[in-house]
């Protein structure tokens, strides 16, 4: 049996999302952090030996990261759905957005969050280069929302669910406004409308309203 492993206010809640757009079986796991230090449980870290979120398990499978864990289940369980095959109009914008989602996106927002924590005021020269670069990713976004209602085109891929996190429950972590992208505020609002969205977080956070809006609520366990 295929087992999530989420744990609250994680990148995991991807892989629930995923599951019920998939419309596949899957066995969910929930894990509360630890009231001590907001960290995993003990019980978590012993799921894999980075201890960190997502973690499905598959038979004798462990498998960890986002990103496999997506290609793992569109290719073994979805059988491509959701993907978009070489050569397809929006292969490449696929290929880009899936990997832009951790290895950039949500990697510069981690770097921001660790950098305020050092020194939040103008004089931290790379926080301000950080924020730059967030606004140029952010313009990006916005423009390519302009042209189609989805990352890879007018349909929703596993790319769009890769970035969805860093657009909404990261922000509790590491606010920023998204007043000024109309474009990507529509797109956060066609994402909300779904009902496997909708199903996925009453399943994973069934206490957190989903960050949908311009400007995020501080953090919340």
């Amino acid at each position: 049996m295929l087992t999530v492993h989420h744990l609250g206010r994680s990148q995991s809640e991807r892989i629930v999302w995923l599951c019920e757009e998939l419309g596949i079986d899957y066995d969910l796991k929930c894990y509360k952090r630890r009231t001590d230090n907001k960290m995993a449980p003990p019980e978590y870290k012993k799921l894999h030996p980075l201890g960190a979120a997502p973690v499905i398990t598959d038979g004798d499978l462990v498998l960890g990261e986002s990103g496999a864990n997506i290609e793992y289940l569109v290719a073994v369980y979805g059988r491509g759905r959701m993907t978009i095959r070489p050569g397809a109009p929006g292969y490449t914008d696929y290929l880009y957005w899936l990997h832009f989602a951790n290895g950039t996106f949500q990697a510069l927002l981690l770097r921001m969050l660790s950098l305020e924590r050092v020194d939040a005021s103008d004089n931290n020269a790379p926080l301000t280069m950080a924020k730059e670069r967030l606004q140029l990713m952010l313009s990006m976004m916005e423009k390519k929302l302009g042209e189609s209602d989805y990352l890879a085109g007018d349909t929703l891929t596993a790319a769009d669910i890769m970035v969805i996190f860093s657009l909404t429950t990261m922000r509790l972590f590491k606010p920023y406004n998204l007043s000024q992208c109309p474009n990507i505020l529509a797109y956060l609002q066609r994402i909300g409308a779904r009902p496997a969205y909708r199903r996925a977080m009453q399943k994973a956070e069934p206490d957190l309203t989903p960050v949908l809006g311009a400007k995020p609520s501080v953090i919340a366990f």
